[in-house]
């Protein structure tokens, strides 16, 4: 494992004052900062029975391509404050089953991509689909990313050959990737919990208020459900030294919005878990985070205070809370691997429109973590009805924004209320189609004990 600097070279006019901040000594009074001390266990009573290796690689595109994810871009990047990376981490258990988890600083992982990657992987590694889980941090400053051949006269316009090219690339990386974190495969002890981050707000507007009423259009809704929870898997090895953090969290990577190759808070929550940890590795997965905002976001909403500025103390936010679960009552994770996947059938309200196939997977590690995984952007309603519908002994992690990108998924309730995150045209069937399938995966990968917690086998969609 290595470390690396989320930061290798800022343009123009940020370089000065971003790097002042970054490596600033501390301010005047504070407690002065003690000498590093030997390596140690959080959780020496944990056996570290696990095999664990990360790698990854710089995906930020050498070119100034068009960007992803604001519809209103008028032209293409112009230039970069963070690298962009795909990152993996692969763990064995002691059975010899295998999990490899890749973080994407993306806006999402077309379903193509996922398919072309998992096959690659399976046919080189023996590395089961169910097994690979392929995620995107959904930073709107990254580039735009095609999966479909460029023909005809669209060979004309670079803005297509160029996103082509780069996506195709990208595929390679992320087999690498993959390769190199099995090939770096090493005893390791994991332990987990969570912690807590506020930033996140439901940015849709409260729809129980009466249409007269002067708030009723408004958005945030301080009241709106939300997920601040944030999860952390910590690997560290057999003597205690840290190697690696995968942590979560449910909200849109929308804190910026310039036209920089760029993380958002998620890169910046990365890149400060790792500057201060030798040869460790931090990789962000994102929650059901599709109705969820960073607030306060872009500049001048803060008076004096940029979009960048923002981001960044988000991200020093974000990682805070991790820090906290690193260290806070460590809870065990013993194994087995166990994890299923399947691509279920969801249905559009026009019958003329072709159904999509839409990946569900669960994994198992053993008695102690659950992690649900759910393609697109995924409303936040999902996230809260797993953790309590499956709330028991092990400890519920659902994800977002994995194995697949096809726009917004929206609940039951949010399909009725409608609005930006209802608009796909999703039949009401979708929820109920969704909690079908991981109810079912999560029995497949449950015993009969484990089984136990899953009360709710005939639930049926949120009425909201």
């Amino acid at each position: 494992m290595r470390s690396h600097p989320r930061i290798p070279g800022l343009i123009g006019l940020l370089f000065i004052p971003l790097c002042a901040w970054l490596f600033a000594e501390p301010p005047p009074g504070a407690t002065p900062l003690s000498p590093p001390k030997p390596p140690a266990s959080v959780a020496p009573h944990v056996p570290a029975n696990w095999k664990a290796g990360t790698a990854l690689a710089v995906i930020t595109p050498p070119k100034m391509l068009w960007m992803a994810g604001y519809a209103a871009r008028k032209k293409p990047a112009e230039g970069k404050v963070q690298e962009l990376f795909a990152k993996a981490l692969a763990l064995e258990d002691e059975s010899g089953n295998r999990l490899v988890v890749v973080t994407l600083d993306l806006i999402g992982v077309p379903q193509e991509l996922r398919q072309d990657v998992a096959d690659h992987v399976q046919q080189t590694y023996g590395l089961p689909p169910a097994n690979l889980v392929l995620n995107a941090s959904h930073t709107h400053s990254g580039p735009q990313l095609r999966t479909r051949p460029v023909t005809g006269e669209d060979l004309k316009n670079p803005k297509l050959t160029d996103a082509f090219a780069y996506t195709e690339k990208l595929k390679t990386d992320i087999c690498t990737v993959v390769g190199q974190a099995l090939g770096n495969l090493a005893p390791a002890r994991l332990t987990w919990n969570k912690a807590r981050c506020g930033f996140a707000m439901n940015r849709r507007r409260d729809y129980t208020l009466p249409p007269e009423h002067p708030n009723a259009n408004k958005a945030p809704n301080p009241d709106g459900p939300v997920d601040h929870e944030v999860p952390a898997l910590r690997v560290e090895a057999p003597d205690g030294t840290p190697r690696a953090v995968l942590f979560g969290y449910a909200c849109h990577n929308t804190a910026l919005g310039f036209y920089n190759y760029c993380g958002d808070y998620a890169g910046f929550a990365q890149q400060y878990l790792e500057e201060h940890r030798p040869g460790f590795t931090a990789l962000f997965i994102t929650g059901c985070g599709a109705d969820q905002n960073p607030y306060p976001r872009r500049s001048d909403v803060v008076p004096g205070i940029t979009d960048l500025e923002l981001a960044m103390q988000h991200g020093r936010s974000l990682s805070n809370a991790v820090e906290v679960a690193l260290i806070a009552n460590p809870r065990p994770v013993g194994g087995p691997i166990r994890a299923a996947y399947e691509e279920i059938q969801l249905d559009y309200a026009k019958a003329e429109r072709s159904p999509h196939a839409y990946p569900v997977q669960v994994i198992r590690f053993g008695s102690d973590l659950v992690l649900i995984t759910l393609g697109s952007e995924v409303v936040v309603d999902y996230s809260l009805r797993f953790k309590k519908e499956f709330a028991g002994p092990a400890g519920v992690w659902v994800a977002g924004y994995t194995n697949d990108y096809n726009g917004y998924i929206p609940s039951l309730r949010v399909l009725k209320e409608g609005g930006y995150e209802a608009a796909a045209g999703w039949a009401e069937s979708v929820e109920d189609r969704i909690v079908e399938a991981v109810h079912r995966l999560y029995r497949q990968v449950s015993g009969p004990r484990e089984q136990a917690w899953d009360t709710t086998k005939d639930a049926k969609s949120t009425k909201g």
